[in-house]
């Protein structure tokens, strides 16, 4: 993918984040990139006593803009190999790198659907992966802001689990930094369970 090409998916995602996709029609099960899971109202099943079910969106504070920085910057003026949008390349991700939590959120028990973006994977399954909202995160599109990230460490490898398998996460939310080959990510959940998120069918006329 050309440097522009980067920049440019990276804005178009962060337009989004920034201006209610989360309001799109729930994924099908062929997920695309770019695509979100969005539970539809009472077909998911019911999270644990205590605990909470959140969506991507509360992770972010209410009055962080992620294009702030960036909503004057008139994109059709860059062309291939600009210096002007190498130069906002790294300025947006050192800003998503370093993007605010929601300190309310640690410790606590929440829930939430998402795709597998793995870090480590043996002969057993897979054991320590990022969580990403959209589908192709990290692997096929740049990575989304930090606090779109949750770094996940299971107690035992899950065989079944792959890139970008949709899934439940379930577990104490911590706001914690690291630092991965493949992203940055601003929170963690340690000894989660996950289990399969099963999308619905989408329905024929």
């Amino acid at each position: 993918m050309k440097q522009s090409s980067w920049w440019c998916v990276c804005l178009a995602m962060a337009i989004a984040l920034g201006t209610g996709a989360h309001a799109a029609e729930p994924a099908a099960p062929a997920y695309k990139l770019g695509q979100k899971i969005v539970p539809p109202a009472g077909t998911a099943s019911q999270p644990k006593l205590n605990v909470r079910e959140i969506a991507w969106e509360a992770l972010v504070p209410k009055d962080w803009d992620p294009m702030k920085r960036f909503r004057t910057t008139d994109l059709s003026a860059f062309g291939d190999a600009d210096p002007r949008a190498e130069a906002l390349l790294r300025e947006m991700r050192e800003a998503w790198d370093n993007a605010p939590v929601v300190p309310a959120l640690d410790r606590q028990l929440v829930r939430i659907p998402g795709f597998v973006v793995p870090l480590e994977q043996t002969k057993e399954g897979i054991r320590e992966f990022l969580l990403v909202p959209y589908f192709g995160s990290c692997i096929h599109t740049p990575a989304p802001p930090s606090n779109q990230i949750i770094h996940v460490i299971l107690q035992r490898p899950v065989a079944w689990l792959a890139p970008m398998t949709p899934i439940w996460l379930e577990g104490p939310l911590e706001v914690h930094r690291a630092d991965s080959l493949m992203a940055v990510s601003s929170y963690r959940v340690v000894n989660a369970s996950v289990t399969k998120y099963e999308a619905p069918v989408p329905r024929t006329r």
